[in-house]
C-alpha cells in the first residue's frame, strides 16, 4: 500500500503526455499492480495506418489512450482511442479500452454493446481504495508462466556450463560411461543447489560453503552423496559439519558407483562463483526437466525423436483432458464434507505417460492438480491457526504419476523434476496452511520406468482398472527417418496390419493407447502433428 500511496505523491501535480506517459505506466503496472518486469507486458507508441496507440497489452487485450492532466477525459478521446481500436487486426482488437490523464482513469469494456455510455470512472486519489479494479490489465498466470520460461531457460544455459566445465576434469570424458556419470552428477548437483535456494537445506548456502570449504572436493562429493543417502540414526555421529545436511533418501543419492572426476581449483570457482549464485529455487520443474535434458543430451533427443513442449502447450492437452471439468466442479463444491470428498477424488486420480521423456507432462499435471488441492485446503481451512496435534493435511502425491522412458537419463531427470515439483508445492501449501511442512526424507519413487513403451506391457507399470488419464508427446520419425529398431517396433505394433510402414512411428503410442484403453473408463490426449494421417 505505501507503493500505491507514494505513486500517487508522485503523481498527482505531473501529467505531461508526450515526456511522461511511458514512465506513468511502468511505474503503474510496476508499483501499484506489482508487475516485476513491465516492460515486456506493454509496448508503447504502436504503429498503425494513421497514427500510433499509446499503450497496448496484447496478452490481456487491453489499449491505451494517454492524456495530459489539462485534457478532459470525454467521448471523443474514447472515439480516437476506439478508431485506433477498429483499425487492428481482430486478433489484436481490444476487450478494454482505458483512457486516461494523470488524474482519472475511464475503463470502457467493449464487449457492451455501448461502452461509451457508462464507463467505470477511478480517480488516481482513489488506487489505494479500487487498485483491485485494474486486475483486467494483466493476466497473473500468464506473467509468471513467462517468467518461469525465462529462468528456466536462463537455468539451461547455466546447467550447460556446470555440464561443460565438470566434464573437462574426467579422464576420458567422450567414454560412454564416464558420460553416464557425468549426467548422474550434474543431476545430483542441481538437486543440491535447488534444496540449498529454496532453503529447504536448512543453513543459509550450507552447500555452497561445503564446496568451498572442502579441501579435496571429489572425496568430499562422494562423502555428501552418502550421508544424503543415510538416515539420522545411521549415521557417524562425528561427521559434524556432514551431519548438517538432511536425509533426502527417495533413491537420488542411492549408493551407486558412479564416477566422480578430480576437480580443479578452476573448476570449484565456477561452481561456487557463478554456479551457485543462480536462483535455483525459482526454476520451473516443468520446463527446466526439458532444458536440462535437451542441454546435455542434444544429439540422443535428435535422433529419438522428442521435442521440448511448453507449459503453455501442455495446458491446451491436459486443461480439456481433466483440468478444466475439476475446476469447473470445484466451483460448485460447498461445505467441508463435499470439499473433502472432492480433495480425496483428486488423490486417487492417477496419470500415465508412456513416452515421458524428462517428465515435463507429468510435472505440470502434478503441478496443477496440488494447486487445486492447495485451493480446496485454503477454503477448509481460511486464516484459522491450526492448533493441536498437526496432521500433514496433504493427499495429491507424485505416486498418482507413472511414466516410462527409454532414457535411463532422462528418467532421472523425470524423477528430480518431479521431486522439486513436490517440494516447491509443500512451500505453497505451508504458507496456505501457516504451518511448516517436513519435506525430507523424500519417498522412494519407482513409477517412472526405464525401458522401451513399445516393448513393454503397459499393465505392468499401472493397470488399466486403475489409471484415470493417459497424456503424452510421443516422439515423431517419419518411415525414411526411422532405424532398425523403431522398423522392428513398427512391425510387432502393426503386425497383420496392411500398409503400416507408412505411418509415422508416433502412430505405434496411439495403436497401444486404443487397445489399453478399450472397455475403461480413460481418457487419453497425445500431442501429435497431421503426420499422423497423412
Amino acid at each position: 500500500m505505501k507503493k500505491i500511496e507514494n505513486f500517487i505523491l508522485q503523481w498527482k501535480e505531473r501529467g505531461y503526455e508526450k515526456g511522461e506517459a511511458q514512465v506513468f505506466w511502468l511505474q503503474f503496472l510496476r508499483d501499484v499492480l506489482e508487475v516485476q518486469e513491465p516492460e515486456k507486458l506493454v509496448k508503447f507508441e504502436v504503429p498503425i495506418p494513421n497514427g500510433y496507440i499509446d499503450a497496448l497489452i496484447e496478452d490481456t487485450k487491453v489499449l491505451i489512450e494517454q492524456k495530459s492532466s489539462t485534457v478532459k477525459l470525454d467521448e471523443e478521446v474514447f472515439q480516437q482511442a476506439k478508431k485506433y481500436n477498429d483499425t487492428l487486426e481482430y486478433s489484436r482488437k481490444a476487450r478494454w479500452i482505458v483512457t486516461c490523464n494523470f488524474k482519472e482513469f475511464q475503463i470502457y469494456d467493449m464487449n457492451k454493446r455501448k461502452p461509451e455510455v457508462e464507463p467505470l470512472k477511478i480517480l488516481l486519489a482513489e488506487l489505494p481504495e479500487k487498485f483491485q479494479m485494474f486486475e483486467f490489465l494483466i493476466d497473473r498466470q500468464k506473467l509468471k508462466m513467462r517468467q518461469e520460461e525465462e529462468i528456466s531457460v536462463a537455468a539451461g544455459k547455466v546447467v550447460d556450463k556446470l555440464y561443460e566445465t565438470l566434464k573437462q576434469n574426467y579422464l576420458n570424458p567422450d567414454d560412454e560411461k564416464s558420460l553416464q556419470s557425468l549426467n548422474k552428477l550434474c543431476v545430483r548437483l542441481v538437486f543440491c543447489l535447488y534444496a540449498e535456494s529454496s532453503g529447504i537445506f536448512g543453513k543459509h548456502k550450507i552447500f555452497t560453503e561445503y564446496l568451498e570449504r572442502e579441501n579435496e572436493l571429489r572425496r568430499g562429493l562422494r562423502d555428501l552423496f552418502k550421508i544424503l543417502n543415510t538416515p539420522e540414526k545411521l549415521r557417524d555421529p562425528y561427521e559434524d559439519e556432514l551431519n548438517k545436511f538432511p536425509y533426502v533418501n527417495g533413491g537420488l543419492f542411492a549408493d551407486e558407483e558412479i564416477e566422480i572426476p578430480r576437480i580443479s581449483e578452476a573448476t570449484r570457482n565456477i561452481l561456487v562463483n557463478e554456479i551457485c549464485n543462480f536462483k535455483w529455487k525459482d526454476i520451473s520443474p516443468t520446463i527446466f526437466g526439458a532444458v536440462f535434458e535437451s542441454t546435455i543430451n542434444v544429439k540422443y533427443r535428435r535422433a529419438g525423436g522428442m521435442h521440448y513442449t511448453s507449459p503453455t502447450n501442455i495446458h491446451k492437452v491436459i486443461d480439456p483432458l481433466f483440468l478444466e471439468e475439476l475446476k469447473a466442479e470445484f466451483k460448485n463444491v460447498k461445505g467441508k464434507k463435499k470439499l473433502l470428498e472432492f480433495q480425496n477424488k483428486l488423490s486417487q486420480l492417477k496419470f500415465f505417460d508412456p513416452a515421458c521423456g524428462s517428465g515435463n507432462f507429468l510435472t505440470e499435471s502434478f503441478i496443477s492438480l496440488r494447486r487445486l488441492e492447495n485451493e480446496v485446503l485454503r477454503e477448509l481451512i481460511g486464516n484459522q491457526i491450526l492448533l493441536g496435534e498437526f496432521v500433514n493435511p496433504v493427499k495429491v502425491s507424485i505416486q498418482q504419476f507413472y511414466g516410462v522412458e527409454i532414457d535411463d537419463f532422462a528418467v532421472a531427470v523425470a524423477k528430480t523434476a518431479l521431486w522439486i515439483s513436490e517440494l516447491q508445492m509443500l512451500k505453497e501449501t505451508a504458507e496456505i496452511i501457516h504451518k511448516p511442512l517436513e519435506v525430507f526424507p523424500l519417498k522412494s519413487y519407482s513409477n517412472i520406468h526405464e525401458g522401451n513403451a513399445l516393448k513393454i506391457d503397459w499393465q505392468e507399470i499401472i493397470s488399466a482398472a486403475e489409471c484415470s488419464y493417459i497424456i503424452s508427446n510421443p516422439p515423431f520419425v517419419g518411415k525414411s527417418f526411422q532405424t532398425r529398431e523403431q522398423k522392428a517396433d513398427m512391425a510387432k505394433i502393426f503386425e497383420g496390419v496392411k500398409g503400416y510402414g507408412n505411418l509415422d512411428y508416433v502412430a505405434c503410442w496411439y495403436k497401444k493407447a486404443v487397445d489399453f484403453i478399450a472397455g475403461s473408463q480413460i481418457r487419453c490426449a497425445f500431442v501429435s502433428t497431421n503426420s499422423i494421417c497423412q
